[in-house]
């Protein structure tokens, strides 16, 4: 996949200069301020950081090696979120108060909303009736399906329309008259969700979570200021995507 990711990037990088023409100004003063910054004035104990980034570092590695171990990644978390305030030795409160609990909120009742979907029937009976309507045509399938995660994954977060869909996908593999068309049918899954989640400021975990934390630094973006950029990058991502898996398992 890396030569779609290549091509996007690169679309994308070039689309920048359109989308943020106005951003695009020469500034003296802003040039001078950034070229005075000195990074290593940030780093006030090094012996901690070493310590952190080791935690952060054991952490990645459970997180990747999950299922081999048998541990949730919310287990992992929790434990690398409770050693590093034992290495760091800093105040519960203090940490408690930097935590973005809105974000957290908002996040509950997502999962809480589509976990009821789940379990009054709602997305079963939806991906029954998706894979009645393919009717023998993958290449139809697989264009509902990237187009539809990414017009859905940009209003509901894609993770948790990922779990929620996958059974739906994996119901149309299982129809599927070969591994190619299968494997057509995933990655047209994933690509739209994944560029989906560009498209809004609920979208992805990270869009809530960095717009959080511009708004706490008084740089506020609001929902339509996020949306009216992310729509664009989403559909240009996703008819990019659309030609990638067209001219890969279809032509």
């Amino acid at each position: 996949m890396a030569p779609i990711v290549v091509v996007i990037f690169a679309v994308f990088v070039a689309f920048t200069r359109v989308l943020f023409r106005k951003s695009f100004q020469y500034n003296p003063e802003h040039v001078a301020a950034v070229m005075a910054l000195q990074e290593r004035r940030a780093i006030t104990d090094v012996r901690l950081l070493v310590r952190c980034l080791i935690v952060l570092g054991l952490v990645v590695v459970g997180f990747g090696l999950h299922s081999v171990l048998h541990i949730d990644p919310s287990v992992v978390a929790m434990v690398g979120a409770g050693t590093m305030l034992l290495v760091s030795k800093l105040d519960v409160s203090d940490v408690l108060h930097e935590v973005e609990w809105p974000t957290l909120v908002f996040f509950m009742g997502l999962f809480v909303m589509v976990s009821g979907l789940v379990h009054t029937g709602v997305i079963t009976t939806f991906g029954e009736w998706v894979i009645d309507q393919v009717d023998g045509d993958f290449f139809a399938a697989a264009t509902a399906l990237l187009f539809g995660s990414a017009i859905l994954g940009a209003f509901f977060d894609n993770i948790p329309y990922v779990a929620t869909m996958a059974p739906v996908v994996e119901g149309l593999v299982a129809e599927a008259p070969d591994p190619g068309t299968g494997r057509a049918l995933w990655w047209a899954f994933a690509l739209g969700a994944d560029f989906g989640g560009n498209g809004t400021a609920v979208a992805a975990s990270a869009n809530v979570v960095a717009i959080g934390i511009a708004a706490r630094t008084g740089h506020r973006i609001s929902f339509w200021q996020f949306t009216k950029y992310g729509i664009i990058v989403t559909i240009l991502s996703t008819a990019i995507a659309w030609l990638y898996v067209w001219l890969r398992y279809f032509a």
